[in-house]
């Protein structure tokens, strides 16, 4: 039996728990500065132009899996070493953490300054005017939401689809973080990157709202809180996909997520995520006690579910 895809995705789980992102020359960074050089080159206003950029860059990082997996398909230790490496370049499990824990020192601190200049690195709002409970929030929001893109989402296609699936997944989230969003820019070049992503998640989001289920009893939250507030209110969110894991880890927590948020010019209301009190800073520290447990989770199930796919192929 080839189990080198889940003994890779295994290991490359492990290594993001014991050491994060690669300090130097990430990949992902590397992606994003083609990609960004690329959009500089063909951009338009217009779908057509955007779709082809994106299934472009997709298809090529995608394809480029697949090459490496043919290379090393006669070969288990070599499979599963480049199948470990890719997984610790598109995990950010470890990472997301750390951001949040960064923002709760400058919280718990009492500096906002601090915590509206490291907000960047969770969420793309802006941070100008929010105080310690808009921080927070957006922090917990941040954490629940990443659960997904930064480890389950890849974790699940790596499973899935091996090598291919890792660099394709992470390939189309990059680029609906890069050109996803509604702006007057990107309203139409970046329609089939922020579509490509919410039907590559659309799976993973409802696998990480399970796993928080599961997970919350080993992080201090509640199980039955979790279960119904996501299938109360994780269809109301304005995204398919995020708010199916911000309200079970609203549930999970006992807190309300969702309110007024602000994008440069633009402001959504996002409507309310459970039924409990507003988030504090020390709310965030539980929130990423519960990542990581769910992602960990997830790492677990998935390894075993790519061996158990891989001995009925």
């Amino acid at each position: 039996m080839d189990t080198s895809i889940a003994t890779g995705l295994a290991l490359g789980a492990a290594a993001d728990l014991l050491l994060a992102d690669p300090r130097r020359g990430h990949p992902v960074t590397g992606f994003g500065t083609v990609a960004a050089a690329l959009e500089r080159a063909v951009w338009r206003d217009s779908r057509a132009v955007g779709s082809g950029y994106a299934f472009g860059l997709v298809g090529t990082t995608a394809g480029l899996g697949v090459l490496v997996d043919r290379a090393t398909r006669q070969r288990p230790v070599a499979r599963s070493a480049a199948t470990a490496a890719a997984t610790w370049a598109v995990l950010g499990g470890t990472s997301l953490g750390r951001a949040a824990g960064r923002m709760r020192s400058a919280l718990d601190a009492g500096d906002v300054a601090a915590g509206r200049a490291a907000l960047p690195a969770l969420a793309g709002r802006d941070p100008s005017t929010l105080g310690v409970d808009g921080l927070a929030r957006a922090t917990v929001e941040s954490v629940a939401e990443n659960t997904c893109d930064a480890a389950v989402a890849p974790l699940f296609w790596g499973a899935v689809a091996g090598l291919p699936g890792l660099l394709g997944y992470r390939a189309v989230n990059t680029l609906d973080a890069m050109v996803g969003h509604r702006s007057p820019r990107y309203e139409r070049f970046g329609w089939a990157a922020a579509r490509l992503d919410d039907v590559a998640n659309w799976l993973p989001a409802r696998l990480t709202a399970a796993l928080t289920v599961a997970s919350a009893p080993l992080s201090g939250g509640s199980a039955a809180g979790a279960l119904r507030t996501w299938f109360r209110d994780g269809a109301a969110h304005p995204s398919p996909n995020s708010g199916r894991c911000e309200a079970a880890t609203a549930g999970a927590l006992g807190v309300r997520l969702g309110g007024r948020n602000v994008y440069g010019s633009r402001v959504e209301v996002r409507p309310t995520l459970g039924s409990g009190r507003p988030p504090e800073p020390r709310d965030i520290g539980a929130a990423v006690q519960l990542s990581r447990t769910v992602w960990l989770l997830g790492a677990a199930v998935l390894a075993v579910a790519a061996r158990l796919m891989r001995a009925r192929s």
